[in-house]
Formats: structure tokens, C-alpha cells, sequence
């Protein structure tokens, strides 16, 4: 038996497998983070560069390709550290950080992505009000709303998370650090601060997704009474990969936080942890860039200026 103050480092769930099939995973995951770092790189340069991308749409995307390098950033390169020399620890303080950027970076993503609804609607349904109602001092305040909120949100949730006594050893079932591993080796019954922190945090969640849904339930309707089927289908272009990104970030994280007990296992809640904390970062500049052809352009310009430099 241990408590939280004699705690000076955690070890993280392992990656099941004999030598070779964690070098493996060192080589999947060294992939994943440099097609990530890669994808949302040129993106942000895309986005930065050219000024014809310099709307409300192609900010918010900007933004969320920071959110989606900070998520990945804060969790893959210690577990390839932790693959390379076969360890599975972590300090005290590393488990901290860990934990607090990246829920931080996962609560802006959802905010942000709420934005994005936001900014869809006002394309489709207002657009005659889209450049007063999203200028640019509107979007830098949404934005700047996104991340405050989401940081002190998680400020709260990372300090009451460990002023609890931690005193069921130091094994984190996760191969990296989060919340609910991290509440499950406290022994405290004084569990109300964290169960207001998480009834307002549902709060907050379910009200973010009805304006999501009645955000995109005008929008059909409003797609869906245009004469020109060209643009309609313009229309829909454009929500396309919010949707599909949305769809997945809501999906993954849904399944990891919800699912039934009896199907939880270690290998299961590693896959889950995976599929909403490495995809997601790794696949969103391919689902925005597939079918946006200002982006693609922009983004061929950008290349073969640099290859004509060179």
C-alpha cells in the first residue's frame, strides 16, 4: 500500500507481446506520428501561407491541426521511449503533464469542432451575415474561448484528480496517463468533488452535441431546398469531412468511455485508447484534404514552389 505522496512514478500499461512485437509497435507508432506531424504540418503551412485560405473555415481547421499534433505529441513519443529501452515507467510529474495536456487538447478538439458546426450553419443557412457574424475578431475570440475553456476545465479535473489519496500502488491500466486509470488507484470515498466536476462536464457535452445536431438539421434543410443541384452538392461538400471527423473523434471516444465492463479487457482498452488518441490525429488531414480542392491547390502551389526553389 502506498498514498499519493510517496508516489514517485507510475508504470504504464505494456503493450502485450514478446520483444519483437513491441519493436513492431515502435515502428507502427513512429509511422502514425510521422505521418501526423507530417499531414497537420502542411496543413497549418498551407493554411498560413496562402492567403486565399485566410477564412473562418480554413482558421478553425488551422487550429484543430495544432489540437491534433499537441494530442499525439503528448502520448506517442513516451510510449516509443518506453518501447525502444522495454521500460514502463513514468514520473510523478511526467504523469501530470501527460494527463493534463492531454485531456486539454482532447476538450478543445470537441469545442472546437462544436465551432465548426457553428461555422457551417452560418455558411449554408446565413450567408449573407457569414463575414459579420464570423470576422476575424470573432473567430480569434471562439477559438481563444475553445482553449481557455477546455484548460480550465481539465485545470480542475487534473488538481482533483490527484489531491486524492493514490493508494492502490502505481500501475496505470493505460499505456498512457489519463483520468480514469489514474481514479481508479485512489482509495478516497470522498468521491463528490469528482462526481460534480463530471455531472457538469456531461452537461456541458450534451449540450454541445444537441447544437451540433440542430446546427446540421438546419443545414440539410436548408442543402436540401436549393434549386441547383450543383449547389447542393457544393453545400455538402463542405460538411463532409467535419462530419467525418466529427463522427469519428464522437465515435471512439464514445466506445472507449461507455462500453459495457464485461467486455472490458487490457489488450481491448489499449486498441480503444489507440483508435481515439493516434488515429484520429494521423487521419484528419487526409479526410480534409481528400475532397477540398482550394486545399489540394493550395497546397500543390506550396510544393512546387519549394521543389522550384530547390
Amino acid at each position: 500500500m502506498s498514498n499519493s505522496s510517496s508516489i514517485t512514478h507510475f508504470l504504464l500499461l505494456p503493450f502485450p507481446g514478446t520483444r519483437q512485437l513491441q519493436l513492431l509497435h515502435f515502428c507502427l507508432f513512429l509511422a502514425t506520428y510521422l505521418a501526423a506531424l507530417l499531414g497537420n504540418s502542411l496543413i497549418i503551412t498551407t493554411i498560413a501561407w496562402d492567403h486565399h485560405l485566410h477564412t473562418p473555415m480554413y482558421f478553425f481547421l488551422l487550429n484543430l491541426s495544432l489540437i491534433d499534433l499537441g494530442t499525439i505529441s503528448t502520448t506517442v513519443p513516451k510510449s516509443m521511449a518506453n518501447f525502444l529501452w522495454d521500460t514502463r515507467a513514468i514520473s510523478y510529474a511526467g504523469c501530470v503533464s501527460q494527463l493534463f495536456f492531454f485531456s486539454s487538447f482532447l476538450s478543445a478538439e470537441f469545442s472546437l469542432l462544436t465551432i465548426m458546426a457553428y461555422d457551417r450553419y452560418v455558411a449554408i443557412c446565413r450567408p449573407l451575415h457569414y463575414e459579420t457574424l464570423l470576422g476575424s475578431r470573432a473567430c480569434a475570440q471562439l477559438a481563444a474561448a475553445a482553449w481557455a475553456s477546455a484548460v480550465l476545465y481539465v485545470l480542475l479535473h487534473t488538481a482533483n484528480t490527484f489531491s486524492l489519496p493514490l493508494c492502490q500502488g502505481n500501475a496505470v491500466h493505460q499505456f498512457f496517463c489519463e483520468i480514469p486509470p489514474v481514479l481508479k488507484l485512489s482509495c478516497s470515498t470522498t468521491y463528490l468533488r469528482e462526481a460534480g466536476l463530471v455531472v457538469v462536464s456531461a452537461c456541458l457535452v450534451f449540450v454541445c452535441f444537441v447544437f451540433i445536431v440542430v446546427s446540421y438539421v438546419q443545414i440539410f434543410r436548408a442543402v436540401l431546398r436549393m434549386p441547383s443541384e450543383q449547389g447542393r452538392h457544393k453545400a455538402f461538400a463542405t460538411c463532409l469531412p467535419h462530419l467525418a471527423v466529427l463522427s469519428l473523434f464522437i465515435s471512439t471516444v464514445i466506445f472507449a468511455y461507455l462500453k459495457p465492463p464485461s467486455i472490458s479487457s487490457p489488450a481491448l482498452d489499449v486498441l480503444v485508447a489507440v483508435l481515439y488518441s493516434v488515429v484520429p490525429p494521423a487521419v484528419n488531414p487526409l479526410i480534409y484534404s481528400l475532397r477540398n480542392q482550394e486545399l489540394k491547390a493550395a497546397l500543390s502551389k506550396l510544393l512546387t514552389g519549394c521543389l522550384q526553389k530547390q
